[in-house]
């Protein structure tokens, strides 16, 4: 017995030293995820954890580390385990809320974040993660809620920390006033810097641009791969004129193989995957490449990397096409739209300065394949006769307002039905009994299944007779698609970027009269058209022709566009003088006012 002794002892005396390094591990572990440095800071996680198994601080970490390389799966269980060892952290319980949302498990969300409510009604991170899965589950009458208490919030304490929490993206979805989506936006580009100049700042950018030499044109993204972004921007890459830019590519995101991650990396001059690498050696990188014009296509969004244009690697840096409001960050210097998406009154909401294109800021691949044949009614799930309405878009777009008038569509055009793009079990359940409500027949409402080619979907659009559009957040890429298919659309444009995308499409396209001037007028044109055969036939001949001669759909203009601009913003830099508003195709490049271009 008393040899054993010692040996208890000496085990203990092990484990106790181990447990004194595990907040070293974990201290390095918060430094290594803050550059980005995600991998080693996972391992220094687990050598806290092993360390210490009760260490809660460090299981935590560990799930937000996962989190951010994907493992979504993995990281839910360490914030389980982490509430298991620490239940009254709401800081944890508002991550796990975070973590089942981009995990694909929205009501898992909701009611790990309800538990975090009850048991502390103020925690601010816990009311702005549910905001997302409200969203995604179409669950308005618990987001409007949401809604009051945000801006009742705001209105009493403007200037609140507490703003940190809430995603700029998802504020650009919701019914929120002006200044306060900017100012989410810019609490948002502060969190970033601050994260960025934890990092030894780099050397001034100061590329010159010899005669004769091509201007250097970076693209930053985690989506060239399959993905909206990377489809729209595939054609306009390979467009670019190489006698006069050299495009460098800068991929922060997986490769996911697909032809269209392949095309992207073809059209660039260099192509850099940087997935993985700390933003620093990445904005290194930029800088090294001597890159006169930054592009950022992801603004703040999940998975981009603004702490690369925190450290202002490139002189002249804008924010582009994957973000349609303000990314509230000092160091971006423009952002590309056009006069109907961004109107001058709206000016005052961004911080940066604003940078039209002549018809329509959203770019299309006119190489974009359409499959020959288009399915049957029958083997898309829809009824022989009768109507389709299609609404592709994600049905956290849809809000209660537009989902109403919807169904007083369905109710005015006998055997009609409404075509949704799939989405959570939760959401279609919430939409039919939404439905329902409306007295609506809840089998009207048809899920399409995701099919694996983009050229099959764009195929199906031919089945439908007219897309509806939704108000508070317009279809973007999704619009554009409908449109290069043939399918007509109606929109009634929103006060906001957002809002707005499909009447700039519309009116690029040449058919602004299916641009309608207010929900009531969207209602009576969308029952017209689909009483009137002929009308909707004409429009699909015009929209044929238009893949052939419509602004909308010439990829090789609009390069000549965009590259306009960056050529303006660079001799603006190269003269001395700051950025300002410009215009493409003015004789100069200062924006004048001008009058509204919508109804």
């Amino acid at each position: 017995m008393t040899t054993r002794a010692p040996k208890r002892v000496l085990k203990r005396l092990i484990s106790s030293l181990r447990g004194a390094r595990a907040p070293e591990h974990n201290a390095e572990g918060v430094r290594l995820l803050q550059a980005n440095r995600v991998a080693e800071a996972v391992r220094c996680f687990e050598r806290a954890i092993a360390a210490d198994p009760g260490y809660a601080d460090a299981t935590n970490n560990l799930g937000a580390a996962l989190l951010r390389l994907g493992r979504g799966e993995e990281a839910v269980g360490h914030f389980r385990r982490a509430i298991e060892l620490d239940p009254d952290n709401g800081e944890t319980r508002a991550n796990l809320g975070e973590a089942l949302t981009l995990a694909g498990a929205p009501e898992d969300a909701v009611a790990a974040l309800d538990e975090a409510l009850r048991r502390d009604a103020s925690n601010s991170h816990a009311h702005a993660a549910l905001l997302r899965p409200l969203l995604e589950l179409c669950a308005w009458p618990e987001l409007e809620r949401e809604v009051r208490l945000l801006v009742k919030a705001w209105e009493r304490d403007p200037g609140g920390g507490w703003l940190r929490y809430f995603r700029p993206l998802t504020a650009l979805q919701l019914p929120l006033p002006p200044a306060l989506q900017r100012e989410i936006a810019v609490r948002n580009a502060r969190a970033v810097t601050s994260r960025a100049r934890a990092i030894p700042r780099l050397a001034a950018a100061t590329p010159r641009l010899a005669r004769g030499e091509r201007l250097r044109v970076g693209y930053v993204s985690a989506d060239f791969r399959d993905h909206p972004v990377g489809q729209l921007v595939a054609g306009l890459l390979e467009r670019h004129d190489r006698s006069r830019f050299e495009i460098f590519g800068y991929s922060c995101g997986r490769d996911d193989g697909s032809s269209c991650r392949n095309r992207i990396a073809a059209a660039c001059d260099r192509f850099a995957d940087v997935l993985g690498e700390p933003f620093h050696a990445t904005a290194q990188r930029i800088a090294r490449d001597g890159i006169h014009v930054l592009v950022d296509l992801m603004g703040p969004t999940s998975k981009s990397r603004p702490e690369i244009f925190a450290l202002r690697p490139a002189p002249v840096q804008l924010g582009w096409l994957g973000y349609p409001g303000t990314t509230g960050a000092s160091e971006i210097d423009y952002i590309v739209a056009d006069p109907v998406v961004l109107p001058e009154p709206d000016f005052e909401w961004y911080t940066e300065r604003v940078a039209w294109l002549p018809n329509c800021y959203l770019p299309y691949d006119d190489r974009q394949p359409i499959a020959e044949r288009p399915p049957t009614r029958r083997e898309c799930g829809l009824p022989e006769h009768g109507a389709v309405f299609c609404a592709f878009n994600q049905v956290a777009k849809i809000d209660a307002e537009v989902f109403a008038v919807w169904m007083r569509v369905l109710q005015a055009t006998a055997g009609s039905v409404l075509w949704l793009s799939a989405a959570n079990a939760g959401a279609v359940g919430n939409l039919r009994a939404a439905a329902a409500r409306d007295g609506v027949d809840p089998a009207r409402l048809v899920i399409a299944p995701r099919v694996a080619a983009k050229a099959d979907h764009l195929a199906r659009h031919r089945v439908a007779d007219l897309f509806l559009d939704t108000h508070r957040y317009n279809a973007h890429t999704t619009a554009c698609d409908a449109l290069w298919a043939g399918l007509p659309l109606v929109t009634c444009p929103g006060t906001r970027f957002p809002a707005r995308v499909a009447a700039s499409l519309l009116r690029a396209v040449g058919l602004p009269e299916l641009i309608a001037a207010s929900l009531e007028e969207y209602e009576r044109l969308a029952i017209e058209l689909v009483h009137a055969p002929a009308k909707l036939a004409g429009l699909r001949m015009r929209l044929d022709a238009a893949r052939r001669t419509a602004p909308l759909f010439d990829t090789a203009r609009f390069a000549r566009d965009l590259e306009r601009a960056y050529t303006i913003m660079w001799d603006r830099h190269a003269a001395g003088m700051p950025p300002r508003p410009l215009a493409v195709g003015d004789e100069v490049d200062a924006v004048a006012a001008v009058p509204s271009v919508l109804p």
